[in-house]
């Protein structure tokens, strides 16, 4: 993302059960927040099954790609099967080139 070819990054986790390893790379992507260099949006949502977890979804974009952190969303919750489409998908936001996604999902094909 620094240099400018990534344009998004995402972390999820439960809170406060975050691996320390997890919250040193958070650290380091708000410092570029503070400095302007980064965007970055929280959603928290209920576990359905665990009433007492909350999960986090902590999104960083480049700035001007916030649009990239709705679309990521809607993704996620989509309803129904995950395909090899929705997967591109997923990569295609996260900045990865249709060759990078190719290579990914050949080697890693949804329900394979």
């Amino acid at each position: 993302m620094l240099r400018g070819i990534k344009p998004m990054t995402m972390f999820s986790d439960i809170v406060g059960r975050e691996p320390e390893c997890v919250l040193r790379y958070l650290r380091l992507f708000d410092r570029h927040v503070d400095a302007g260099r980064f965007e970055r949006r929280i959603i928290d949502e209920p576990v359905p099954l665990r009433p007492d977890w909350q999960s986090r979804r902590i999104f960083y974009t480049l700035p001007g790609e916030a649009w990239r952190i709705d679309a990521m969303s809607e993704l996620i919750t989509h309803y129904g099967g995950w395909t090899n489409d929705h997967e591109r998908s997923f990569g295609m936001l996260l900045g990865y080139e249709d060759w990078q996604n190719d290579i990914w999902l050949d080697r890693h094909p949804v329900g394979g």
